[in-house]
């Protein structure tokens, strides 16, 4: 019978390329962490580890079990929390997981109107780049709570937020400002260098989704990996970024304009198929706290007017 002990060892290993790694972290000696595994892989029918020279790598049958170890131990890690919360012995944790701009820009005032009511709950915030490295999270159970863009697939309950909407933001004497105007169509922006995202972060995919749907590819003047930095740059003169207009704070001086058509997405939370007390608390704070974006911001950025895109 495979234990979670097992498991553990399977994880670090994977984890850290290396039984002699592996053992020093986890306390234990190599001789023993390769016994287990032996034991563990007669248990799944086949080797789970390939022993190269310098370094050990999974097999496909190891990398096929590695997401439900994860997930098994963060369950067992629960169980104890919830075990020791009913003994009086602590308060417990809450594991949140988000993308980048959500951490920015949606989760602050939740996590203050959190620590107010639940001041003995740790918070465990984790941020991601892209949806499915959030997914990702959760199937492996290294989260309680998800909170990002709509999942494509989910079993387990889920909560829309509300509809994200994206600003374009250019330096504060930039033309495009001129008369007052607050929309602007990305198309006009077509021959500019872009500040752009690194590859694999998810809003390197929007901003080249709304630029294909307005016929053009972006140039990039820059890439970042840190979503904060992209309007900061695009105010500063490298090219115009596409953020979410939930993350530029009130007293930021760059030149903030509605694209035209408006880019949107969909945001939501979601949680495992069984919450704990203490997520499901979480989720009602957040419903009854979250705004996408505060009413102040969506009267300068003059958003609100049309319905969101079907």
């Amino acid at each position: 019978m495979v234990s979670l002990r097992q498991l553990e060892y399977l994880v670090a290993v994977a984890d850290h390329g290396s039984f002699t790694r592996a053992a020093e972290l986890l306390h234990v000696t190599q001789p023993a962490l390769s016994h287990q595994m032996r034991i563990l892989e007669r248990s799944a029918g086949g080797p789970l580890l390939e022993r190269l020279p310098r370094s050990v790598r999974l097999t496909p049958a190891g990398r096929a079990m590695l997401p439900h170890a994860r997930a098994a131990l963060a369950d067992a890690y629960r169980a104890g929390c919830a075990a020791r919360q009913a003994s009086g012995l602590e308060q417990g944790e809450l594991r949140l997981a988000a993308v980048y701009s959500v951490g920015l820009g949606v989760l602050p005032p939740v996590l203050r109107r959190w620590r107010q009511d639940h001041r003995d709950v740790q918070i465990s915030l984790s941020e991601h780049r892209h949806t499915d490295e959030l997914l990702a999270a959760m199937t492996e159970g290294a989260a309680d709570l998800a909170v990002g863009p709509l999942p494509r697939r989910w079993n387990g309950p889920v909560w829309t937020l509300g509809v994200e909407e994206f600003v374009v933001v250019l330096p504060s004497d930039d033309p495009m400002g001129d008369g007052g105007a607050l929309r602007v169509a990305l198309s006009a922006l077509a021959d500019c260098k872009w500040v752009h995202y690194a590859s694999g972060h998810g809003l390197a995919e929007v901003l080249d989704q709304a630029c294909a749907e307005a016929g053009f590819r972006p140039v990039a003047a820059v890439r970042t990996e840190q979503t904060a930095a992209a309007p900061v740059l695009a105010a500063a003169g490298l090219g115009p970024a596409l953020v979410p207009a939930n993350m530029i704070p009130t007293a930021f001086d760059g030149l903030v304009l509605r694209p035209d058509p408006p880019v949107c997405r969909p945001l939501a939370a979601y949680t495992r198929p069984a919450p704990d007390p203490l997520t499901e608390a979480f989720v009602r704070i957040l419903l009854e706290t979250v705004r996408v974006l505060p009413e102040p911001l969506r009267a300068r950025f003059g958003l609100g007017d049309d319905e969101p895109p079907g």
